[in-house]
């Protein structure tokens, strides 16, 4: 495999731009990755270690948290700074938001990076693309903003500024075709996780928890607002289904456990744990936020109900722009209903006890949503690749690669 140093001529090239850095290939790429919030971060981890393990000199900065700081990226911006949901709620944010873009682009300024790679959260990081355009860096984003769902108009930008898309999910190439953008489906950095290694009698001892319990995962979000705006819910139908079951409620490393045992405030047997994945592994069933927390519980196998809720003035800003059958990520790509959704109004304790109670149980329920959550694992592998293949962040890396490959053909 060659170095990907080369992707910056070819990506300069393709724009009619000449490369600001010489692209002899001793010299270091440097690349500028944005992922602005706990999932994209970690996809912005996987990415970092699969483009390293092909050139281990390469050199990342920019927007992150803890795991792509572990991988090796400077991150100048914490994407905790950056982790808020809702139109009107990301309004009182908005003066703390520019200072850190202005942060950002001052580095991008000193640093020049070679390249640009934008995770996700594309209320900022379109605007990053945008800079990074103006300054000649060429722009790969990688997990697409899901216009295809709502704001179709605003796949120009992704014309406009982005060289090339690698989307996670099977339907988005074509609908990214479509619309003129060069996207290519890498598969969902998701699909191959591996099972939890650490057994239930373990895991048991090391969060003091009942073995002999059933227990419930609730997954509120990632974000502070959403925690806010799901979890009063999640414990009402908790106190609802009882002491039977214990409680575990991952938290993301964006977030801090203070403020989230705070919100608690109850008698319930609920534990808080650092991570989502071992939590789906070992629970019975989950009540699970919309977002990319739903994937992860299909690829842990777990029955979950997906529920959701923000502010009364944001969902009648945001409902009519919706333009999918679906909110949940497992029932959009499997095209019908694998697990309920509750949203809004809908997300009531009552409502969510009653659905919990269809698949607790061994039934036919429960067998059928375990199918469906298996074909969904199936397609976001990508296509034609069996499971533990090749890793999607490496098939984005593979993609990057390739571009760079044609960047020495068409270099001087």
């Amino acid at each position: 495999m060659c170095s990907p140093a080369g992707l910056t001529g070819f990506l300069r090239l393709r724009s009619g731009q000449a490369p600001t850095r010489s692209h002899t290939y001793n010299i270091p790429v440097r690349i500028l990755i944005s992922a602005g919030e706990a999932s994209g971060e970690m996809y912005g981890a996987q990415l970092i270690e699969a483009l390293r393990r092909q050139d281990p000199s390469a050199e990342f900065f920019g927007v992150g948290g803890e795991r792509m700081r572990a991988a090796g990226c400077d991150t100048v911006v914490h994407a905790a700074d950056l982790s808020v949901v809702g139109i009107t709620e990301i309004l009182s944010h908005l003066p703390k938001i520019y200072r850190r873009f202005r942060r950002l682009l001052r580095e991008a300024d000193k640093r020049s990076p070679d390249l640009a790679v934008v995770i996700d959260s594309p209320a900022f990081n379109w605007r990053v693309a945008r800079q990074m355009h103006k300054r000649g860096i060429p722009v790969v984003y990688y997990v697409c903003p899901q216009f295809w769902a709502w704001r179709q108009k605003r796949v120009r930008l992704l014309q406009k500024y982005v060289a090339k898309a690698l989307v996670i999910f099977p339907f988005e190439e074509a609908f990214y075709r479509e619309h003129g953008v060069d996207a290519t489906f890498v598969g969902h950095p998701l699909a191959d996780l591996p099972n939890p290694t650490i057994g239930r009698e373990e895991y048991a001892n090391r969060y003091k928890l009942s073995a002999a319990k059933e227990w419930i995962t609730l997954m509120p979000g990632s974000r502070v607002k959403e925690i806010r705006m799901n979890l009063p819910a999640m414990l009402e139908s908790a106190t609802r289904l009882g002491w039977g079951y214990e409680y575990l409620l991952p938290v993301a490393p964006t977030v801090d456990p203070q403020f989230v045992a705070g919100l608690i405030g109850r008698p319930l047997p609920i534990r808080l744990v650092p991570e989502a994945l071992p939590a789906l592994w070992h629970s019975r069933a989950g009540i699970v936020a919309s977002g990319t927390a739903t994937v992860e519980a299909a690829m842990m196998s777990a029955p979950f109900v997906m529920v959701y809720r923000v502010s009364p003035l944001t969902y009648l800003l945001g409902r009519p722009r919706v333009k999918v059958s679906h909110f949940a990520m497992v029932n959009l790509i499997a095209g019908e209903e694998v697990v309920p959704e509750l949203v809004q109004g809908d997300f009531t304790a009552e409502k969510v006890v009653a659905r919990l109670q269809e698949i607790l149980p061994f039934g036919p329920a429960r067998e059928k949503m375990l199918e469906g959550l298996s074909r969904v694992k199936s397609l976001l592998r990508g296509p034609s690749r069996p499971a533990g293949s090749v890793h999607p962040a490496d098939r984005a890396a593979e993609t990057i690669l390739q571009l760079m490959s044609r960047a020495r053909t068409l270099s001087p």
